[in-house]
């Protein structure tokens, strides 16, 4: 089937958080070791305002666009680098990824340091950020989406019945056709973990290095397992954050959404219930689940202010990525809750209006479906989704018929061309993996399936907290201090740990 065809809306945003081909795999030998061929210089204007105050130094490095053929034309990769801050200390490169996939990255090593990055990492290594191919200022690409369009988020709408699953798979086909329609150069079709794993490899040659460390978080856990396992040698200290559990994003991972809402709910409804006087949302845990469900059924049938049930759940399940948002989605509920379609305006308003579309909307959309599709092939008969969304519908009540719901990979219009990267547990023990025990997009499952696959290279380090990152962007003592002391002293754990609430 698919291989012959060649003002409330933004709230769902934050959740834009990831088989054998006709063509031979291309090969996982990338360059090897050589001089330093960077030229560092200025950042663009948008990363320099970005990444302020901390100045970072940004260049580019050619790779080919098709790995499978060497005479392939070229796309240059933006990189950026903050300088190890004591050269009698530095150890090498760390590379990191923020995730998506589709995230732009040249930011990423000033974010970690205004979120308190040690001075022991920021002595040992040279962070290295990066806009991975087709994002950003790396040759990015664009199916065209607009917030006025029916496709404003990776996770599909929540299917109320049969008859929603079968409309939203003409809408995928529809997102899988502009795709292709917009896809003017090819590009699209090379868009994959692999490819971006020896990507990294490029860079790590270019910038004259033997091996390169690497941290990333959510889809970037993908990313550094397909490289440690592509190029085990060259790999030297790897940190894995919130993992998805293999090296790409299937169905099933992204089902697995909603069994991390499942998990991560009840800390807010715990949260929820002692505020009741506030918010008024229930004085029990027990109570604050049913509201959830109570207030989905209303705007199901009547939203207010624009605001439908899936855009509910959409928007919760996105503010339970940090304990931080709890106020923000507690206000939110209660001003559905009064019904009241002027208040609802003014507060919805104040996410964004429909005109205010972000510069990289269109473009992270179309990196996450393009190497989500292409990484693996997906199932295209409309009626595995639509037993899947019955399965899920009652077994992960608040979210699970989204996340089983169809997507646009059922109908895309390229065959992987190479099989996913299988996890490779043969190499260093050099793969510390971190996991929140209640964690929305990325539940706790994620880590354990990685543990398993990693074997005896890998340990797990598993945080009792609830959320999306915990290496400096959580506050646990234990995970902050183990993660640190494997990055800077290389002190792999000797077992699996299991880090307290802090």
């Amino acid at each position: 089937m698919k291989r012959q065809r060649g003002i409330s809306r933004s709230s769902a945003l934050a959740v834009v958080l990831g088989l054998g081909g006709s063509l031979v795999a291309a090969p996982a030998v990338a360059d090897g070791p050589r001089a330093p061929q960077v030229r560092w210089a200025t950042c663009p204007e948008d990363v320099v305002a970005e990444a302020a105050p901390t100045e970072l130094q940004c260049a580019t490095v050619p790779v080919p666009v098709d790995y499978a053929d060497p005479g392939s034309a070229r796309i240059d990769l933006m990189i950026s680098r903050l300088a190890g801050a004591n050269p009698a200390k530095r150890r090498g490169t760390l590379m990191l990824n923020p995730g998506g996939p589709g995230g732009s990255g040249l930011a990423q090593p000033a974010l970690l340091v205004a979120r308190g990055l040690p001075a022991g990492v920021l002595d040992s290594y040279d962070l290295i950020g990066m806009d991975t191919r087709g994002v950003g200022h790396s040759a990015p690409v664009k199916c065209g989406f607009t917030l006025d369009g029916p496709y404003i988020t990776n996770i599909p709408p929540y299917a109320v019945d049969d008859a929603a699953v079968t409309a939203r798979a003409k809408v995928a086909e529809q997102v899988a056709e502009q795709c292709a329609r917009n896809d003017r150069d090819g590009s699209l079709r090379h868009l994959t973990t692999a490819n971006t794993a020896r990507d990294l490899d490029r860079i790590r040659a270019a910038l004259g290095e033997e091996r390169t460390s690497y941290l990333g978080y959510s889809y970037g856990t993908a990313l550094g397992a397909a490289y440690a396992s592509m190029f085990p040698e060259r790999s030297d200290r790897i940190v894995l954050d919130s993992n998805i559990g293999d090296t790409h994003l299937d169905r099933d991972g992204m089902r697995r959404f909603a069994l991390g809402m499942e998990q991560s709910f009840p800390d807010f409804a715990k949260w929820a219930a002692a505020r009741h006087d506030s918010y008024g949302l229930g004085r029990t845990p027990a109570q604050v689940r049913r509201t959830y469900f109570t207030l989905a059924k209303r705007v199901d049938k009547a939203p207010v202010a624009g605001f439908d049930g899936n855009l509910l759940r959409q928007y919760t399940f996105g503010n339970l990525f940090k304990k931080m948002q709890y106020p923000k989605l507690a206000q939110q509920w209660q001003t559905l809750a009064n019904g009241g379609d002027t208040a609802a305006r003014r507060l919805l308003s104040q996410n964004a209006t429909a005109g205010e579309v972000p510069p990289s909307f269109d473009n992270s959309l179309s990196v996450f479906l393009a190497v989500t599709c292409n990484d693996v092939e997906w199932p295209e008969n409309v009626d595995t989704y639509r037993h899947g969304v019955a399965k899920d519908r009652k077994r992960y009540p608040l979210f699970g018929a989204a996340t089983a719901n169809i997507t646009p990979c059922a109908f895309w219009p390229h065959a992987p061309a190479e099989p996913p990267v299988a996890v490779n547990d043969d190499g260093p023990r050099n793969v510390l993996l971190v996991q929140n025990q209640r964690d929305a997009p990325t539940p706790h499952h994620g880590g354990k399936m990685l543990r398993q696959k990693f074997a005896d290279r890998s340990r797990l380090l598993s945080i009792d907290d609830s959320g999306h990152g915990a290496y400096v962007l959580g506050d646990n003592p234990c995970a902050l201090n183990t993660t640190t002391r494997y990055l800077v002293e290389g002190k792999m754990p000797g077992k699996d740990i299991l880090c307290r609430a802090g």
